[in-house]
């Protein structure tokens, strides 16, 4: 898109990536693809009800058509909806439906006939289109069918994806450009949680035995992962300890790892390790809130000031800051002063934060770096190591949490828009200056830029106050650990929040003034807002008593970023809450969130209304039914993987699962063939290992349990659950997991 400040975004090309193609990309598709004409008859979405049948008689028969009704049409017009209609073609013949004036989601129920010939190859074309009084028609999308498979099938009922029509000549290749992407299709089949039990039970005892016990598996599972997709694997690891409780006693045998190969304390943690990656990970997935109340202020001040900031004399560019009127322009001298001055406030700033923030700390956080501290501190126990520990608290701390949230602010949800090049490149210079002091001011890091020279006051002064913070944190005794993880569990961690504006239908009109801004949380019990983040919350809705989350019609509010969450009171009574998000990412994952921590409510919609009751009717489908139970399935525009819930124990384990049968190969050479070379052996210091064939370790609970989800459908043409993985006579070979009550393929002997 080209934006535009007054007028209408204008439209530059699009890329179109098909699942095919994706699929055909294992590990993703990168590289440049060119940009291709964007033309409105492409654009299309939708699906439309149909049925079709031929009717016996003479000569040849009868083709009948019935058009019943299609939904999630695009909209055409200014109004947010479309007037559609239908065109049905066939062997020279055209037949129309009436016009639904301003809908989406129109019903026509009506039927056409045309005459069959005998050997006629001709195909049948549905077309929808928005009717329009002045200008031409807008193309809403086709099915085509095929005559001589409707002779077999005789009679063809369902809904039908619009197709967008391809036959207009484009322009060449590249004549508007190309974008660089990296594309991967992600298609995992999670099973119920108790076919991951097995697994989930070795990792566990695994991590509490710690390096005392003989498991050997995590240390496996680094060395056989490759650099590329090390950091996937730390993160999914990571969040199935979370959600068992263990992610800290995990991050401590990792450390306990790390620390028994590094003879070195200058390169500790420095390398992208299973246990750098995990405690990466660690911070954005515990400490997002946390990041946010120290570093949201600062980067809020340096997007709002714009100041031109630069220490480089190499790069100061005087012409950019220089004074109007009857001021002198400023000479470098004073771009460098003034920059340096500005720097110093920043850092002072976020310093003084950091150590104000010790108890907004959460306690895992905490706990964890306490656990660092120690390990380390008994590593180097010498007194030329005294800043090593410090070193490596602030290796995670200050390098892979503080610095590169500074530069990306985007990336960390600490702004909704990246920065332009001037604020980059404050924000640069100032993630910089904080490595320097998570770096304890070595010589070594003041030596590489030279030029960061005026802020060496600030930054030893910060270096002391950061010894002092770090102290403080990682004082936490197990009392008081346990305390505020107590405290904390009586608070549902949040699923996900933000700001929405939220309108709710009362009388007969509805005005975007009506829509007030507040802050939502989505917990695992209630859906609550308030006036601002900090502030009590003012009212909730009970997770149990959620019906539906949908989206509503643009032409409802004027905008097409609105969803509806459908509930019941404290009376019973059916209520409806309409709310606007800022964008279509922002509405997708609020829809996906809502339905994914409600799936398992009972009473859910099976129909909705897409529109608003307004007056004495309602606007998609014009009944005056207030009560009426809708006019369109539920759950049918935006798919539940459009978003990640931040822990799903299951889907992690599935990835985990995946992972170790992707490496199989490595591990085998190191364990064992399978149970009859039992004196095979195994990975030094531990029981052998051998992972595929057998049943798997223990019995998973039974699936008819009120808390297990469902099983997906068995894909295997048997419809019968693959005894042992790769069974020869199974067509799917390997590549799927065991389906049913098996469990997992994962074994542990000794």
């Amino acid at each position: 898109m080209d934006e535009d400040a007054l007028s209408r975004d204008d439209v530059i090309g699009k890329v179109c990536l098909t699942r095919d193609t994706l699929a055909a990309h294992p590990k993703g598709f990168s590289g440049w693809a060119h940009l291709t004409e964007v033309d409105p008859d492409e654009e299309v979405q939708g699906e439309i009800h149909l049925r079709l049948e031929v009717v016996p008689g003479t000569p040849a028969g009868r083709l009948r058509c019935s058009v019943l009704e299609a939904r999630d049409l695009a909209p055409k017009d200014r109004n947010g909806a479309s007037d559609p209609f239908v065109r049905v073609r066939y062997n020279g013949r055209t037949q129309e439906t009436s016009i639904v004036k301003k809908s989406c989601y129109p019903r026509w129920n009506e039927t056409f006939e045309f005459d069959l010939e005998e050997g006629a190859a001709e195909a049948v074309c549905v077309e929808a289109w928005d009717w329009d009084l002045v200008s031409r028609n807008d193309f809403l999308g086709r099915v085509v069918f095929n005559v001589q498979r409707l002779w077999a099938a005789q009679q063809e009922e369902g809904w039908f994806r619009l197709q967008p029509d391809q036959s207009k000549s484009r322009r060449g290749e590249g004549s508007l450009g190309s974008l660089q992407l990296e594309v991967r299709l992600r298609d995992e089949t999670v099973l119920p949680s108790g076919c991951y039990q097995p697994l989930v039970r070795l990792l566990c005892r695994e991590v509490k035995l710690g390096t005392q016990g003989p498991g050997q598996l995590i240390p496996l599972i680094e060395e056989t992962t490759s650099t590329e997709c090390r950091q996937e694997v730390a993160t999914n690891l990571l969040k199935l300890f979370l959600g068992q409780g263990l992610a800290k006693d995990f991050l401590d045998l990792l450390f306990q790892l790390e620390l028994g190969r590094t003879s070195e304390a200058n390169t500790l943690f420095r390398s992208n390790s299973l246990a750098s990656k995990s405690m990466e990970s660690f911070l954005k997935v515990v400490g997002m809130r946390y990041l946010h109340g120290v570093l949201g202020p600062i980067i809020d001040r340096v997007f709002e000031e714009k100041k031109y900031v630069e220490l480089d004399p190499s790069k100061v560019e005087v012409k950019d800051v220089g004074c109007s009127g009857l001021h002198r322009p400023q000479t470098e001298a004073d771009v460098l002063e003034h920059s340096a001055q500005t720097l110093r406030i920043h850092l002072g700033a976020l310093l003084s934060a950091l150590s104000r923030s010790v108890r907004a700390c959460p306690a895992v956080v905490r706990a964890t770096f306490r656990q660092l501290f120690r390990r380390v501190r008994e590593r180097f126990p010498g007194a030329q190591h005294e800043n090593v520990p410090f070193i490596a608290v602030t290796s995670f701390l200050c390098l892979r949490f503080l610095s590169p949230a500074i530069m990306a602010p985007k990336l960390f949800h600490l702004r909704e828009r990246h920065a332009d090049a001037r604020t980059s490149r404050t924000l640069l210079l100032l993630a910089k200056a904080v490595q320097n002091v998570g770096n304890m001011d070595t010589p070594a890091s003041r030596a590489k830029e030279a030029w960061m020279e005026p802020l060496q006051p600030t930054v030893r002064q910060g270096v002391a106050q950061l010894k002092d913070f770090i102290t403080k944190l990682v004082d936490i005794g197990e009392k008081e650990e346990l305390d505020l993880q107590r405290t904390l569990s009586l608070q549902a961690p949040p699923v996900k929040e933000g700001p929405l504006f939220i309108h709710r239908t009362k009388g007969k009109g509805h005005l975007m003034s009506s829509f007030k801004k507040l802050h939502f949380s989505l917990t695992t019990e209630a859906l609550s807002f308030a006036k601002t983040p900090s502030s009590k919350k003012s009212a909730l809705i009970k997770l149990a008593n959620i019906r539906a989350a949908e989206k509503v019609e643009e032409k409802s509010f004027g905008s097409s970023h609105v969803m509806q969450v459908i509930y019941e009171d404290d009376a019973g009574k059916a209520q409806t809450m309409y709310l606007q998000c800022k964008c279509v990412n922002e509405l997708n994952q609020w829809l996906s969130a809502l339905r994914k921590v409600s799936i398992s409510n009972p009473g859910l919609l099976g129909s909705y209304h897409p529109g608003v009751f307004r007056g004495d009717k309602w606007s998609c489908c014009h009944q005056k039914d207030k009560s009426d139970l809708g006019c369109d399935k539920t759950r049918s525009r935006v798919t539940l993987q459009e978003w990640n819930d931040p822990l799903d124990h299951d889907l992690e384990a599935q990835l985990i699962y995946r992972h170790l049968l992707g490496v199989e190969a490595a591990l085998r050479p190191r364990g064992r063939a399978g149970p009859a070379s039992a004196g095979a052996a195994g990975p030094p210091g531990g029981p052998p290992l051998w992972l595929g064939r057998p049943a798997a370790l223990g019995a998973p609970p039974p699936r008819a349990t009120a808390d297990v989800r469902p099983a997906p459908p068995n894909p295997c043409p048997r419809r019968a659950p693959c005894q042992v993985l790769g069974d020869p006579r199974c067509a799917f070979g390997s590549s799927l997991p065991l389906l049913g009550e098996q469990g997992l393929g994962l074994s542990w002997a000794g």
